[in-house]
């Protein structure tokens, strides 16, 4: 499938060479987080899921931040879903973030980060589900909730522990502190650090690797097996879908072609599609109900 590109209010969307690129585009604004950025994100994961030329996906922000958190306009109410929305109290009311990292949970394209300013907040936390995060040495990154008299949301919860461990997600979800780029490459939050006229080409870079050399069924499959497994309560359960999926591969065209590019020394053309030739053996894109 080849849609053309869609406009959003909130980002800037283009695809050039497999590669699609995200920019979250309200600058002036240090690019903050509202429900208008929500919906346009999930809608963005949407074209890039269904865009065969889409290989990869970069994530970015316009001008001096990556996503300086939540829209803090509504002043006190920012965060109360009962005067906003008016949700009942005993009703859950869905927290955007967790809409938008849930959503990239479940791409089927892998997702770069290309972190260029301040992250904090959700700006930090929407980068957790993404596979690959880069940082601008301008770059600066908080888990500020506990300083604002909220918790963390975005499926944070979930997501940070398994990226940086407990201990540091703890601490830096107890202090709240804004801390560095160097600090978060330290302790794993990023894989590395750029200049910041850098931080775009290397992610770019990484971009083609995976676009240029890898089968787009099989990265798709691969994000999926190791994310899902995150979660997986003994290796049992990954055994078991590894074997589907090796099964269902081995008899794929990606995989003739694949290793006869490999004995015939030259670049591969893997003919199969992520739109129309993933296996039906699991609910990739699927998730559990809200209730």
């Amino acid at each position: 499938m080849t849609p053309s590109n869609p406009t959003f209010e909130t980002l800037c969307y283009a695809v050039e060479d497999g590669v699609a690129t995200i920019t979250l585009h309200r600058p002036d604004q240090l690019n903050a987080f509202t429900g208008q950025m929500m919906q346009d994100l999930i809608a963005a994961f949407d074209a890039t899921d269904a865009d065969d030329n889409v290989r990869a996906v970069i994530v970015t922000g316009s001008g001096r931040a990556f996503c300086a958190g939540a829209d803090l306009s509504a002043g006190g109410a920012t965060f109360d879903f009962e005067k906003r929305y008016g949700a009942k109290p005993e009703t859950a009311h869905r927290d955007g973030g967790g809409r938008v990292s849930l959503r990239i949970f479940r791409s089927l394209k892998p997702v770069i980060a290309a972190v260029n300013g301040a992250a904090v907040g959700v700006g930090v936390t929407m980068q957790l589900p993404m596979d690959i995060r880069l940082a601008s040495t301008d770059a600066k990154f908080g888990f500020v909730f506990a300083r604002r008299g909220i918790t963390p949301e975005a499926a944070s919860s979930w997501f940070l522990s398994r990226v940086v461990g407990i201990s540091t997600a703890l601490e830096w979800c107890y202090t709240g502190r804004v801390f560095s780029a160097q600090e978060a490459l330290e302790r794993g939050l990023v894989r590395s650090l750029h200049a910041p006229e850098d931080l775009l080409p290397a992610a770019r870079a990484i971009a083609r690797e995976i676009a240029d050399n890898a089968a787009p069924v099989s990265v798709a499959i691969s994000r999926q097996l190791i994310w899902r497994m995150a979660g997986a309560s003994h290796p049992m359960e990954a055994h078991k879908l590894d074997s589907r999926a090796i099964q269902s591969r081995g008899r794929s065209a990606d995989v003739k072609e694949g290793v006869s590019a490999f004995l015939e020394k030259r670049p591969a053309a893997f003919p199969e599609r992520v739109s129309q030739d993933m296996p039906d053996f699991f609910d990739w894109g699927g998730e559990p109900p809200f209730a």
